[in-house]
C-alpha cells in the first residue's frame, strides 16, 4: 500500500472497535512486545520500516505468544528524534502509511487476539508543530508562545539562557529564537532536542488538545497508551536553577525542577477518567524516570495509570543480591497502590541486555563494546527466564527473542540519533539497538524489506534470523515461545504481588511461587541445588540426580512441583 499521508479529518470506515476476547484485568500478568515501526518490517522496499509491515508480521507475534503490541511513534513528524517529535498527533507519517494502515493494523490485530498499545508523547512536540511554528511567526506576545516555555534572556541584551537547565542530549535546555523583524529575540525551553520545544502544562489549551487527542486513538480502537516522558510535563513554579552542572548525573537519583513534579499527578487523574469511559480494559502505561520505585508507585495509584516501567530493575547487573534488593523493592513499592510490577530489559532506549551483559558491570545502559558474545547471549537467556517468573507484567523488546546483540560497530557516518551528535549528554548510541531485525537467512536486509536497511546490518543477522531459528530446539526464539506458552499454562505464573524466597547458594536466586519454583545461577560455576520437581523449562542444560540438580554458570531453571 502506498505511504500517502491520509488526512486526519477524511472519513474511516467503522471505527475499529476493541474485538479482543475479554480477560479481567488482563494487564496485570501481560507480556507486552515493543515494536519499532521503522526497524520492524519494511512492507514496500524504501529501507524504512511501516505499519503494513507490522501488519503483516501480527501473526508471528501472536504465535510467540505475546498479549499486546505497543509501538513507538508513527505520528507525522520531521523525524529530528525518530518520531518522538510530533507535528500532528492525529495523522501518520507517510514513511510508515496513513490512517488507513493504522485502522486496518488495529483491526487485524485484534482479530488475532492481540491488543494494541501506540505511544503519546505530550512533554514537547516538534518545532513543527501548527502551534509553535505560528508562535514564532506571531512574534512576542503571542498567546500561541503561552503554550510553550517561552522567556526573556539574562544578560544585558538577552544574550544568556532564562536559567542553567541543560538538555538530556546535552548542551542547555534552552534556544534563543530570531523574531519576525530579524532580531535575536526569546528563548525557549526544550528539555531533549532544540527541534522538541517544551509544553506549558500550565496552560489549558494544552490540556485539552491532549484529552481530544486520547479519545481519537481510543475511538480508533486503541486499547492503551504508553506515556513518553510521563514523568515530565509539569516544570517547578518559577523554573528555578538547579545550581550545578553535568545535570544528567542526577537524573534518576533527585527529583529535578523540571522532572517527577508532583503537578503531573492531577494530568493523569483527568486522563483515567477519559480512559474508564471506554469498553475493553484500556491502559495507560508510564515510562517514568523517577529517584526510587517508591516514586514510581505514586504514578500507578488506583485512579491514576495501570502500569509504570520498572528502570531500576532495568538497570540492575546480573547479580544474585542486587536482583533480589530490587525485586523486593518493587514488589514492596507496588503492593500498597494495587499496581503490578513491571519487569523489562531492553528496549529502543538502551543497549540490548545481551551486550550488556556481556560486558563487565558498572558500564551503565548504553555500552560501545561488544564484550563477550557467548556469555552475553547465555545471561540474556538466563535473565529472561527470571524475568517471565516474576509477578506482574513483562515487557520484550522486538529481536530479543532472537538473542540479538547490538550492533556496536556501525560507522560514525551512518548513525542517526540526534545524541551523537550534540557531542555531550547522552552517549548518543542508540542506534545499535535500532538496527532492523532480521527474518531470513539471506537478502539485502534478511527479509526486513526488498529494498536494504535504513541502518546497515551486520553480516552474521542471518544465523539469528527467525528462519534460522524457528522450530529449532533450544534456539532462543523457541526458549521464548516456551517461555511465554508455560506463563500463560501455569496458574502460579503470572499476576501476583510476592514471591517466597528460598534458601540458595551464593550467587543463586531461587523463590517459590505455589507450586511453580525458580532458580537462577548468575555466577559463574556450576551449583547444586534441590531438585524441586519436575523441570518445566531451563536456559541451558540441567542435570539432576538423587534428588539434586546441577545448575550450570549463568542458566535459570523453572519447576513444577505439582
Amino acid at each position: 500500500m502506498s505511504k500517502q499521508h491520509f488526512p486526519a479529518e477524511s472519513p474511516l470506515s467503522e471505527a475499529a472497535a476493541t474485538t479482543v476476547a475479554p480477560r479481567r484485568d488482563w494487564w496485570r500478568d501481560a507480556v507486552i512486545y515493543q515494536v519499532y515501526p521503522r526497524s520492524f518490517a519494511d512492507s514496500d522496499g524504501d529501507g524504512m520500516g511501516d505499519l503494513e509491515g507490522v501488519r503483516s508480521r501480527l501473526p508471528y507475534l501472536r504465535d510467540l505468544g505475546v498479549d499486546a503490541v505497543w509501538l513507538s511513534p508513527f505520528y507525522a513528524s520531521p523525524q529530528a528524534d525518530a518520531g518522538y517529535d510530533v507535528a500532528d498527533y492525529r495523522a501518520v507519517d507517510p514513511m510508515f502509511g496513513n490512517l488507513l494502515d493504522a485502522d486496518a493494523l488495529i483491526r487485524d490485530a485484534h482479530a488475532l487476539g492481540l491488543r494494541i498499545i501506540v505511544d503519546i508523547v505530550p512533554n514537547h512536540s516538534s518545532d513543527q508543530h501548527e502551534w509553535f511554528r505560528r508562535a514564532l511567526a506571531e512574534g512576542p506576545g503571542s498567546p500561541l508562545r503561552d503554550r510553550y516555555h517561552f522567556r526573556p534572556g539574562k544578560g544585558t541584551d538577552g544574550e544568556l539562557p532564562p536559567n542553567d537547565w541543560e538538555s538530556i542530549f546535552g548542551g542547555p535546555a534552552w534556544t534563543r529564537v530570531t523574531e519576525p523583524d530579524g532580531t535575536p529575540g526569546e528563548w525557549y525551553l526544550h528539555l531533549f532536542a532544540p527541534e522538541q520545544p517544551d509544553f506549558n502544562w500550565d496552560h489549558p489549551a494544552v490540556g485539552d488538545e491532549f484529552r481530544s487527542i486520547l479519545r481519537f486513538w481510543l475511538d480508533m480502537g486503541v486499547d492503551g497508551f504508553r506515556i513518553d516522558v510521563a514523568h515530565g510535563l509539569v516544570k517547578a513554579e518559577g523554573l528555578p536553577d538547579l545550581g550545578t552542572h553535568d545535570q544528567l548525573k542526577l537524573l534518576g537519583n533527585d527529583v529535578m525542577p523540571f522532572f517527577d513534579q508532583d503537578g503531573v499527578h492531577a494530568i493523569y487523574r483527568q486522563w483515567r477518567h477519559i480512559l474508564d469511559e471506554y469498553s475493553g480494559e484500556r491502559i495507560f502505561v508510564a515510562e517514568a524516570w523517577t529517584p526510587t520505585v517508591e516514586r514510581t508507585a505514586n504514578y500507578v495509584r488506583p485512579d491514576e495509570l495501570h502500569q509504570a516501567f520498572n528502570f531500576q530493575y532495568l538497570s540492575t547487573e546480573w547479580d544474585a543480591d542486587e536482583l533480589r534488593v530490587v525485586i523486593d523493592r518493587t514488589l514492596q513499592a507496588m503492593r500498597p497502590v494495587g499496581a503490578p510490577a513491571t519487569w523489562v530489559l531492553s528496549n529502543h532506549d538502551v543497549t540490548r541486555h545481551a551486550t550488556r551483559f556481556a560486558n563487565p558491570p558498572g558500564l551503565g545502559t548504553q555500552i560501545r563494546s561488544a564484550g563477550d558474545r557467548e556469555l552475553g547471549l547465555r545471561r540474556a537467556r538466563a535473565a529472561t527466564l527470571l524475568m517471565l517468573a516474576l509477578p506482574g507484567s513483562a515487557y520484550v523488546y522486538q529481536g530479543e527473542e532472537l538473542g540479538l546483540p547490538d550492533v556496536v560497530d556501525l560507522p560514525d557516518e551512518v548513525r542517526q540519533d540526534p545524541a551523537y551528535f550534540r557531542g555531550e549528554g547522552q552517549d548518543g548510541f542508540r542506534d545499535g539497538c535500532r538496527v532492523p531485525i532480521p527474518w531470513t537467512r539471506e537478502g539485502s536486509s534478511y527479509g526486513f524489506g526488498g529494498g536494504g536497511s535504513w541502518l546497515p546490518q551486520p553480516a552474521h543477522w542471518g544465523r539469528l534470523s527467525v528462519a534460522a531459528q524457528q522450530g529449532v530446539p533450544g534456539s532462543t526464539l523457541e526458549l521464548y515461545r516456551s517461555a511465554l506458552a508455560a506463563r500463560r499454562a501455569h496458574p502460579d505464573l503470572g499476576a501476583g504481588d510476592g514471591v517466597e524466597w528460598l534458601r540458595a547458594p551464593e550467587g543463586v536466586v531461587a523463590f517459590r511461587r505455589g507450586e511453580f519454583v525458580c532458580v537462577a545461577n548468575t555466577t559463574g560455576e556450576s551449583v547444586t541445588t534441590p531438585a524441586y520437581g519436575r523441570v518445566l523449562l531451563t536456559s541451558g542444560e540441567v542435570t539432576e540426580a538423587d534428588g539434586e540438580a546441577k545448575v550450570p554458570s549463568d542458566t535459570t531453571v523453572w519447576w513444577t512441583t505439582a
